[in-house]
């Protein structure tokens, strides 16, 4: 049940957000498609701009998924079963995996999808520095035979076909990797092609008429990034957007209700603790911020009864964690003493900045002095990803990657993860961590991620909160938007406006 939403004046909301819509959504292509009789562009209010140009080797990747423009061999159903994509199927032969390329797929410069194709935007994803996530511990290459791609990996490695599902691992025309930079504009193969990229601004898709799976029934995308999470919403309210992501939760009670999607997502809000200089270093420390937190009482204020308190590092969008999952021994609590911790955190999910807040009073009251440094994301990564802050707050997507959590817990907490916040290096938790990577699908696989967690959690490095949940707002006239936990889809082949 939703607790009862904070009031906030309508008037005031609007005047708030007013300078940062206007024009926001000038279309740069027909208002309306009359010929094809199936509606106009559709206007998408995102929530955080591009960090690295759009790049499928940075998190921009999951913006061109969300568009429907790069897509990989492999896609997950909603049980995160490995299904044809670009590939149409695939088979196993030890540390090999042959995949069959889909016929008559075109890239939207007009070349043909081809094995070399593949195996070029394979080889550079697996060369990147960094690497992208989802092949943080792997070693693979590619290599093209006719209409088929081997990928070996250096051990045998049962989550292939899901690695390959992650949009950072998208397949792009070679034009794309003609500069010093990966540019996907005009390189996909989905039904939008990516037109035009206005810095950190905006982005128009048009539709791709040659796509593979059918023509798409929008004629268009016009992107515009908004970080402010207030305006946002008033975008959604006057008009001026037609689907919007991430509404936070405090405007979602002034929204028309009919108008909002609410759905449980595999994202978990933590507060990652520095293990390997400061404070943090002592478990007894850790033990006590552990303990000193209220997480009810942030899920109740903060998000207003949107969100699920947090028993474990994965929630309620994956319902055998609980099952699975058994109590943890932890380090007993220290005494604070008055030690002094700083606490970062980032701009661009509204309610960050409140939890921080938050947790700055509660471990106050614990005994620590709590200094808050708050940024925009693509201010602050960087720091925090070097370990200059004493606690970090996060929220993080838990299967984003491969519908695998395995992969999130080894990029987080292994010693040698790419997004090892909390600068863990422990022997048992990398043990565990290898283990859940190597184990086949199946049951034995999520028994021993629910022991890797439980290896993470016994050390304190990170405290969940709590696990958020899909807020997306769609005008009344739009048709078949995508509601993913995932936050993979957004715009599909099917969405329009009437």
């Amino acid at each position: 049940m939703r607790l009862p939403a904070r009031f906030v004046p309508l008037t005031a909301v609007t005047t708030a957000a007013s300078a940062l819509l206007t024009g926001c959504f000038s279309s740069t292509g027909p208002a309306e498609d009359s010929a094809a009789g199936e509606g106009r562009r559709i206007r998408v209010a995102m929530m955080q701009p591009p960090r690295s140009g759009l790049t499928p080797l940075s998190d921009d990747a999951f913006k061109l998924s969300r568009w429907s423009t790069a897509e990989t061999l492999v896609k997950l159903n909603a049980e995160g079963d490995a299904q044809p994509a670009l590939a149409t199927e695939w088979k196993q032969s030890g540390k090999n995996w042959t995949f069959t390329l889909r016929e008559g797929v075109t890239f939207h410069d007009g070349t043909k999808l081809t094995g070399e194709a593949v195996v070029k935007s394979l080889t550079v994803a697996a060369a990147a520095s960094p690497k992208p996530r989802i092949l943080d511990g792997v070693d693979l290459t590619a290599k093209a035979d006719g209409d088929t791609v081997t990928v070996t990996t250096a051990t045998e490695d049962p989550l292939v076909p899901q690695r390959l599902s992650s949009p950072q691992l998208s397949i792009l025309a070679a034009k794309a990797y003609d500069g010093k930079t990966v540019d996907p504009v005009g390189a996909g193969t989905g039904p939008f092609e990516l037109t035009k990229v206005n810095g950190t601004s905006s982005a128009s898709l048009d539709r791709y008429d040659d796509y593979w799976d059918g023509r798409a029934k929008a004629p268009g995308i016009d992107v515009k990034f908004v970080p402010d999470g207030t305006a946002r919403a008033a975008s959604l309210r006057s008009g001026e957007a037609d689907i919007v992501e991430s509404v936070p939760v405090s405007q979602a009670a002034v929204l028309d209700q009919d108008l909002i999607t609410e759905v449980p997502m595999p994202r978990t809000n933590t507060l990652y603790l520095n293990t390997e200089k400061g404070v943090f270093t002592d478990a007894s420390l850790r033990a006590a911020a552990r303990e000193a937190l209220d997480t009810k009482s942030i899920v109740e204020g903060v998000y207003e009864g949107r969100a699920d308190v947090a028993e474990g590092l994965l929630g309620p969008a994956l319902p055998w964690a609980a099952e699975l999952r058994s109590t943890v021994k932890r380090a007993e609590a220290g005494d604070p003493a008055g030690k002094s911790i700083t606490i970062g955190t980032f701009t661009d999910r509204a309610e960050l900045p409140e939890v921080a807040a938050a947790l700055q009073q509660q471990l106050q009251k614990a005994g620590f002095k709590v200094k808050l440094d708050v940024r925009e994301y693509a201010n602050i990564e960087s720091d925090a990803l070097a370990g200059e802050f004493d606690a970090f707050i996060l929220s993080r997507a838990t299967v984003l990657d491969s519908g695998d959590p395995a992969a999130y817990l080894y990029s987080d907490f292994a010693s040698d993860g790419s997004f090892n916040i909390s600068q863990l290096a422990d022997k048992t938790v990398d043990k565990a961590l290898d283990k859940a990577s190597d184990t086949a699908a199946g049951d034995a696989r999520r028994q021993a991620v629910i022991d890797a967690e439980a290896a993470v959690l016994r050390t304190d490095a990170a405290v969940p909160m709590l696990h958020e949940r899909v807020i997306q707002g769609d005008a009344a006239g739009v048709v078949d938007a995508a509601h993913d936990p995932r936050e993979r889809e957004l715009v599909t082949a099917d969405t329009y406006v009437k």
